[in-house]
């Protein structure tokens, strides 16, 4: 342990960094002050304020970082960042309070790529619905499609988008992106098209969407946009809450104006929209892409290393 970790106070707000023993041991083989939520409280508002209150350094994950919270830490230096998502931290009032935000994107890549994988295979084959027909005493062989050779729809070719875009390759699926960016590289490399929005969705048979949530797509699924998708295509979102109406998502599944949909974030978790989410064409998961353990610990160490000396 360096001299600078005998006297700096860190802070950990994330439940999950907190109940792991590898990441917990790690971080404290460089820090001795160290407060876990071991409480395993939701943190926000007075209850964060005050758990943050007397640390120079902090690893968090989903809560929320602004102008009303920082100016309540003015010993608060380094906000080290647990997770990828970066849209419930005000970067102005970071700025504003000269306090360094360390953040390493793609770390959960993988964890998050596969599961859209999952998400994609299991609503071809109606794994989900024929689950709960079994579980109520039904027993029915629904007749799916394959994976391969589907067209995709990918909006947003970043990390996670790009390395969807590298396990789809054995599927022999023919991909199809949308990002503000320009990657003609990487196109080239995998034979990949880029076209506008609407064409995206007009054309694909599964939908997955890739990217931050901000002011440019915020809502950025209309219903008029999810209109446009095909009446048996697959509309996937392991990205953050808030990019797509779920009202009309809803009324398209009952309405067999969709094939199916898989959503792993809401515009409010937990979901209270109890008939969505019972859904037979619809898979619902807690917020769980960058779930698994390999993605926990790359997330935790690049964490730990982001809070410096």
């Amino acid at each position: 342990m360096n001299s600078k970790g005998e006297n700096i106070k860190i802070a950990v707000t994330s439940r999950s960094f907190s109940r792991n023993r590898i990441l917990r041991k790690e971080l404290l083989q460089h820090y001795k002050n160290v407060t876990f939520n071991d409480e395993g409280l939701k943190l926000k508002g007075n209850s964060l304020i005050e758990f943050l209150r007397g640390h120079q350094k902090a690893i968090i994950a989903l809560e929320t970082i602004d102008n009303d919270l920082l100016k309540q830490l003015p010993e608060l230096q380094v906000v080290s960042k647990y997770g990828v998502g970066l849209d419930m931290i005000d970067i102005q009032a970071m700025r504003k309070h000269n306090v360094e935000l360390a953040w390493t994107g793609g770390v959960n890549r993988r964890s998050v790529s596969e599961l859209v994988i999952s998400f994609a295979i299991s609503l071809l084959r109606h794994i989900s619905a024929s689950h709960r027909e079994v579980l109520e005493g039904t027993w029915r062989q629904h007749v799916g499609g394959y994976l391969s050779g589907r067209t995709v729809g990918i909006i947003g070719c970043g990390y996670i988008g790009k390395d969807l875009v590298k396990l789809l390759q054995v599927f022999d699926c023919q991909i199809l992106v949308n990002d503000i960016k320009n990657y003609d590289e990487f196109y080239k490399q995998y034979q990949i098209k880029s076209v506008d929005k609407e064409e995206l969705l007009t054309k694909s048979d599964i939908v997955t969407l890739h990217v931050p949530l901000d002011d440019s797509t915020k809502n950025m699924l209309t219903r008029e946009r999810l209109s446009l998708m095909k009446s048996d295509a697959i509309l996937i979102n392991a990205a953050r809450g808030g990019l797509l109406d779920e009202g009309a998502l809803k009324y398209m599944l009952m309405n067999d104006k969709l094939g199916g949909a898989a959503l792993d974030v809401f515009a409010i978790e937990p979901p209270n929209d109890k008939e969505l989410i019972n859904l037979p064409n619809f898979i619902v998961t807690p917020h769980i892409g960058g779930s698994a353990e390999e993605a926990i610990l790359a997330m935790g160490r690049a964490a730990i290393d982001g809070l410096g000396d």
